[in-house]
């Protein structure tokens, strides 16, 4: 039997419905190559509301508590994945 644990995304990504900013966002982790993540739409949540409401879109990784807010770029992401080496085992460049 799955475990849920290992099978849930890693990453969250606060976003509102029909937001311009967040359709940007969805673009650049997709040409991060970013990991499986849980997309959670803040309205009626008023606690979600209150916390990301004027802040969208927003990475968040739960594990380590840490949050990416827009505007982020590709390099930003990649960063911010690189700091969690939990999230994602990221291709290293070359060395030498």
């Amino acid at each position: 039997m799955p475990d849920a644990a290992t099978d849930a995304p890693v990453l969250v990504l606060f976003q509102r419905d029909d937001c311009h900013l967040c359709d940007l966002a969805l673009e650049v982790l997709a040409a991060a190559r970013s990991p499986e993540f849980q997309s959670v739409f803040i309205e009626g949540d008023a606690s979600l509301e209150e916390r990301y409401g004027a802040r969208v879109p927003v990475l968040r990784d739960p594990a380590a508590g840490r949050e990416l807010d827009w505007p982020f770029d590709v390099a930003g992401v990649r960063r911010f994945l690189e700091d969690a080496p939990d999230v994602l085992d990221l291709p290293r460049p070359p060395t030498g």
